[in-house]
């Protein structure tokens, strides 16, 4: 639509205008998305509660979830790539934890939500 006809539709254009100040960027749309995209599918979920247990190697994640080395290495690319873990080597092990403590704050918060 042109400026022009969505001017027109405006009702309240008092109110538009101050939630139009407070929208966030494109950009921060789009990650924010990433980041629930992330969260919406259920193996990212359980790698993300196992972590949020303890540190923890592609080996054990997968027995814990019961799933192939692959599977779970594919999983945690995903996750690292948008920043919800990291890794550290100890020799030839890499060791996976989160990045930080707000992933388990929205987990916590998103599970809370679900209980009600």
């Amino acid at each position: 639509m042109e400026k022009e006809e969505l001017q027109e539709k405006i009702v309240h254009p008092e109110i538009v205008a101050e939630v139009e100040k407070k929208m966030l960027s494109e950009t921060e749309f789009e990650d924010l998305a990433l980041l629930f995209k992330m969260f919406a599918d259920p193996t990212r979920l359980k790698v993300l509660k196992a972590l949020f247990e303890r540190e923890m190697c592609v080996g054990d994640l997968a027995v814990l979830l019961k799933m192939t080395h692959s599977a779970v290495s594919h999983q945690l690319a995903s996750l690292k790539k948008t920043r919800l873990v990291r890794s550290r080597k100890d020799g030839k092990v890499v060791y996976y934890s989160l990045d930080d403590d707000h992933i388990e704050e929205i987990f916590q918060k998103a599970l809370d939500h679900v209980r009600e």
